[in-house]
């Protein structure tokens, strides 16, 4: 048999190792043009779906690879929640959810997922400008007038939520508890069907996101705001804090994953979505949703999120709340 020269030698073993190069590349690219799954637990077209579709197109672009939202509406979240937890951890699944879908929905309703030890929280992403708003011609602007007002009309006083359980419903008997007042939960379908009974002047207040354009335009009055923000037209509303109350609720939407996803994927998403949340261009856009950027890293909001809900199970096993 005819030995090769080392030049022959040379050629084969460099052609080779360019044709193993060039699979690992096509593999890579493959990998990349796959899509990430990024499930929304919520119909499509309401605020969740709006900013999941925001943030999901600009995470695509700094990863290079297409996030494709897919809604899962049903059972206050609980189906899209368990369709993630569920899934396989190859990194190719995401969840984007608001603060009630792992720390409310569990301890209300039958469901199938827990909500610390089957997600890997990547990162939470943004804190809801909260406000709590009266309807217009209430008469006074601050919270002890919510209080005065109830003392001198007992039995009165009422507020509106997004629903039964909800976390607009949970803040604000919270805030009624703590200012020691007696208010009547109306419920409803949702956030905007509550606003528009405070617009039109048949319930008092609402402790809700929801309502910051209506208090901006002079449409509704700001009792009080939640955190300190930056925002002109609310620079003179004091904070829930600064009225003598103290409220550890939050507001948030965040990043998840199915628990076991490797660390170095979480990693990336949670690299990936701290420079695209705080982009002017996404700052700009979320103010739409009434959102500001609010970035917490994995392990920081893995500590959050579990914090979270250890409290809004206690707040709703204290207040005796069911949904039958």
């Amino acid at each position: 048999m005819r030995k090769l020269s080392f030049k022959k030698k040379l050629c084969i073993f460099a052609g080779l190792s360019l044709s193993l190069l060039g699979g690992l590349m096509s593999s890579q690219l493959a990998v990349a043009a796959t899509p990430v799954k990024m499930i929304v637990p919520y119909p499509a077209g309401g605020n969740a779906d709006n900013l999941a579709r925001l943030f999901a197109d600009a995470l695509g672009k700094e990863l290079g690879r297409p996030v494709v939202v897919e809604n899962k509406g049903g059972a206050s979240g609980a189906i899209g929640a368990q369709a993630v937890a569920r899934a396989k951890p190859d990194g190719n699944t995401l969840m984007l959810a608001p603060t009630g879908v792992v720390t409310i929905t569990p301890f209300l309703r039958k469901v199938n997922y827990d909500p610390v030890h089957d997600f890997e929280p990547i990162a939470k992403l943004t804190a809801s400008i909260g406000l709590v708003a009266a309807r217009k011609d209430f008469p006074g602007s601050t919270l002890q007038d919510l209080v005065r007002y109830e003392k001198e009309n007992p039995g009165k006083l009422t507020y509106g939520s997004a629903g039964l359980g909800t976390l607009t419903h949970l803040q604000a008997l919270l805030l009624a508890n703590q200012l020691g007042v007696k208010a009547l939960h109306v419920p409803y379908k949702g956030s905007g069907e509550a606003m528009n009974d405070v617009l039109a002047g048949r319930i008092d207040f609402q402790y809700d996101s929801v309502v910051l354009p209506a208090v901006m335009d002079g449409r509704l009055k700001a009792l009080a705001v939640v955190d300190r923000m930056n925002i002109p037209a609310l620079k003179d509303v004091k904070t829930i804090a600064e009225q003598g109350v103290q409220l550890k609720t939050s507001n948030w939407y965040g990043l998840f994953a199915p628990k076991g996803t490797p660390p170095e994927l979480v990693q990336v998403y949670a690299n990936a979505s701290r420079k695209v949340i705080a982009s002017p261009q996404m700052v700009e856009h979320l103010f739409q949703f009434a959102q500001v950027p609010s970035y917490e890293d994995h392990l920081q909001f893995k500590d959050s999120s579990a914090k979270d809900v250890a409290l809004y199970k206690q707040i709703i096993a204290d207040n005796h709340i069911t949904i039958k």
